[in-house]
């Protein structure tokens, strides 16, 4: 990178605590929210209109529309980041304390690993590998377990099994998002994805007629009040922080992002929210943590990268 075109020391340590400490307390922001507005229609809510406000801000920047084919695409994978992802995290957090629930969604990478060792067969099951995935499901049992409470309520079941198909859910489209066509502008391809996952997301709330006895007069202000934090700090200030950042700094850098989250959700939980910590969630957390540190760490090892290198080596073999 060049010196001259560095950004300013204050300016990246901005972006850098944005995506730290929003993106982390946006866990609590979603419970305060849930308490009185039904889980999919407030994330819709909260994605249609930074969906639209994005998509808007990107065309007049200049960025061309997507394709049909974009479109289609970004609808697929909205249903699977925005309906099952957000919509269930969403569910979850009327039964389950937002630190908790934040805890739960740092082990897509847990999961996303799972996926390309056991199905995608993009990547070999080595003894760190191994290690990292029985760290992580580790936690979430010591998180989950109703045997090892270790003196903290037990977690609502339906609720931490929704949390497990959420990130279940976010690392099957994070594997089949490079293969479907997108827009080449990142910021267009969320703002797509966002515009038409609040729009299923809305949809889904109808069919399960969260529309039906809800009045929105009846919401109290920090309701609304935290459905603007999630539209404005978390998906549009955030998300234009992280953009930044992928811009100027290594990815290894914003990736760290994964680490914070959770403690920061934790602690704004314990500290606002009024959400014990205990021994369990503790535990729960640093072993999860350790895991998604030394999965997220351990260089990628393609098997179609290794398969090619032995055929070289076989073909010069045969000809010398």
């Amino acid at each position: 990178m060049d010196p001259a075109s560095k950004p300013r020391a204050w300016k990246v340590l901005l972006a850098f605590a944005i995506i730290y400490f929003v993106w982390g307390s946006t866990f609590l922001a979603i419970r305060v929210g849930v308490r009185e507005v039904p889980p999919f229609l407030l994330a819709g809510m909260r994605f249609l209109v930074a969906g639209i406000v994005l998509y808007s801000w990107t065309r007049v920047r200049g960025t061309p529309s997507p394709t049909a084919r974009e479109w289609g695409a970004a609808s697929f994978l909205a249903i699977l980041i925005f309906v099952f992802d957000y919509g269930l995290l969403f569910w979850a957090e009327r039964r389950v304390p937002s630190g908790i629930a934040a805890v739960m969604m740092a082990t897509i990478p847990v999961f996303m690993a799972v996926g390309e060792i056991v199905f995608l067969r993009t990547q070999r099951l080595t003894l760190r590998l191994g290690f990292a995935l029985l760290v992580g499901m580790a936690g979430v049992a010591v998180l989950v377990g109703h045997t090892m409470s270790l003196g903290e309520a037990p977690v609502d079941t339906a609720g931490a099994c929704a949390l497990i198909v959420s990130a279940i859910s976010w690392s099957v489209a994070a594997s089949l998002s490079r293969k479907l066509p997108s827009p080449a502008s990142k910021a267009m391809s969320s703002a797509v994805q966002m515009f038409a996952g609040g729009v299923l997301l809305t949809l889904t709330a109808a069919l399960l007629g969260e529309f039906h006895g809800f009045h929105p007069q009846a919401a109290s202000r920090g309701a609304w009040l935290a459905l603007a934090y999630l539209i404005v700090a978390g998906s549009i200030i955030g998300f234009t922080a992280y953009v930044w950042l992928i811009h100027h700094e290594s990815p290894t850098k914003v990736g760290t992002y994964a680490y914070v989250n959770p403690v920061v959700a934790v602690l704004v939980g314990y500290f606002l929210g009024g959400e014990a910590i205990g021994p369990r969630t503790i535990a729960g957390t640093l072993l999860v943590l350790v895991s998604v540190v030394v999965i997220t760490t351990t260089p990628k090892k393609k098997v179609e990268q290794q398969e090619l290198a032995s055929e070289a080596k076989t073909t010069q073999a045969s000809e010398v």
